[in-house]
């Protein structure tokens, strides 16, 4: 379904039951996957690359450069951007065109999400299931399963694949730093955290 007043390129390819609402617009050479919803005023810029049963809400910015796995989040108002050093002119003083700058690339791996007015610095990657808060900057990669907020985005917990903080053992939110294993309130998953890195337990690997 692509909404009458949505602007979407006769270029941009576009997947099996994806929704484009109202006055959003898809640029060319765009690939969006199957069973995607495009809201409102959304911008999806010339080649970007999009997965499968991804969101994208009202008034995001997903511009040049972006590529987003399958399964992902972008809030209402997020802004992924592609230049990190952007200016409008050249040395000479002439507007800056195409072929005066260079594309800075962000990957949003599968499952992560992107707060409401939150910012994607070019050059970064978010994680598979991470959490960028409402309104945060990144401007570091971002790792699996990491809960990130602030500007600059900083680390201050773990979330499980279900989008919940994990607990230790009291039940408290781990914390950024957390080391050892850490259990998802929702589901009751299990996550060996060390370091930068955040890994499930398989079910076989608990003991009885």
């Amino acid at each position: 379904m692509i909404h009458p007043s949505a602007d979407v390129s006769a270029d941009a390819r576009i997947g099996e039951r994806t929704k484009i609402w109202n006055r959003a617009q898809v640029r060319e050479g765009a690939v969006v996957g199957d069973d995607c919803i495009v809201g409102s005023g959304a911008y999806i810029d010339a080649g970007v690359r999009i997965g499968d049963r991804v969101k994208i809400q009202n008034d995001a910015l997903v511009y040049h450069g972006v590529t987003v796995e399958s399964g992902v989040f972008i809030g209402p108002g997020a802004i992924l951007t592609n230049d990190r050093f952007p200016r409008a002119i050249t040395l000479a003083g002439t507007l800056a065109g195409a072929d005066d700058w260079t594309v800075s690339t962000i990957l949003l791996r599968e499952g992560c999400s992107v707060g409401a007015g939150a910012v994607v610095v070019a050059g970064t990657l978010v994680g598979r299931f991470a959490t960028v808060g409402a309104g945060a900057v990144v401007i570091r990669d971002v790792p699996d399963h990491a809960l990130v907020a602030g500007n600059p985005a900083r680390r201050i917990g773990w979330v499980c694949a279900c989008g919940q903080r994990l607990v230790d053992a009291a039940d408290r939110p781990v914390r950024g730093a957390h080391a050892g294993e850490a259990t998802c309130p929702d589901d009751a998953s299990r996550y060996a955290v060390s370091g930068d890195a955040c890994i499930a337990i398989a079910a076989s690997e608990v003991p009885a």
